[in-house]
């Protein structure tokens, strides 16, 4: 087991740095990191102060940071320290600048500005949360995505992710004992998605929330031949509506948001006349 002490230093607030942090460690096994974050650097003063924590804990040092003379002073000093220094956006700046024929802007945090489509983000979030499993059907039209699916097949968290990327998503869990309202069948506007699983890996997660809850882990929500019988339940229903499937069997959540986002944008294209 490699031990890496990651040190990701930024003007603003750090969270383009964890995103980038992440996809590059998930491709590596065996590896023990310890993050260090130092968010809002965009003085010579603070970058000292972060500086003496950073030498007594050496390692890989990813920053953003636009103003000159504090990102030089980083690099000169971990240098003398022997460290590795990566300006994560770099190559992505200077190739939008070439193209652009435009100098870039020294403006940390400009990501992060309260424009409509952080307004539109948020209000997607408090929609989402709103018309979580099956609440609120009255205004389903008013979605982006429906996702439809049995219990446990992701259609929470997946919903949440959406919301975080813009997307309005209601979920309506289907039960046979419970069949769906009718208005879910009548809706022009949002795209409805279904979501499904195998029966093997459902009964997996079922068991193991029921265990977290302390409660029997024996009973007909995770029975094998129930499970396979609700699946089928809720795949007939896809099939007699013609929504698109997803099976999250082997899929993460961004995997599984990932391939909603394609199927909306292929939705719209006609609209859009492209």
């Amino acid at each position: 087991m490699i031990r890496l002490h990651l040190h990701l230093l930024s003007d603003s607030t750090g969270e383009t740095l964890e995103n980038i942090a992440k996809a590059g460690l998930a491709q590596f096994d065996g590896v023990e990191t310890i993050k260090h974050f130092w968010p809002m650097v965009r003085s010579e003063g603070h970058l000292d102060r972060v500086l003496v924590e950073i030498a007594q804990r050496p390692g890989l040092v990813i920053f953003t940071l636009v103003n000159h003379e504090v990102r030089q002073r980083l690099e000169t000093r971990c240098h003398a320290l022997g460290l590795p220094t990566v300006s994560a956006l770099d190559p992505v700046i200077e190739a939008l600048s070439r193209v652009l024929g435009q100098e870039a802007m020294e403006r940390p945090g400009r990501q992060h500005m309260l424009d409509a489509a952080y307004f539109a983000r948020v209000e997607a979030i408090q929609f989402t949360i709103a018309h979580d499993d099956g609440i609120a059907a009255e205004d389903w039209e008013e979605a982006d995505v429906v996702l439809a699916g049995v219990s446990r097949s992701s259609k929470t968290p997946t919903a949440i992710y959406l919301a975080n990327r813009g997307y309005k998503v209601a979920n309506i869990p289907l039960v046979p004992e419970s069949p769906p309202p009718a208005s879910l069948f009548r809706l022009k506007q949002p795209l409805v998605v279904g979501l499904t699983t195998s029966p093997d890996r459902l009964v997996q997660i079922r068991r193991n929330r029921l265990l977290s809850l302390n409660q029997a882990p024996e009973t007909p929500y995770v029975d094998q031949e129930a499970v396979a019988a609700e699946l089928a339940f809720a795949r007939r229903i896809f099939s007699d509506n013609g929504w698109p499937v997803i099976d999250v069997t082997r899929r993460s959540i961004e995997e599984t948001a990932a391939a909603i986002i394609n199927l909306v944008n292929e939705r719209r294209k006609p609209e859009n006349g492209e």
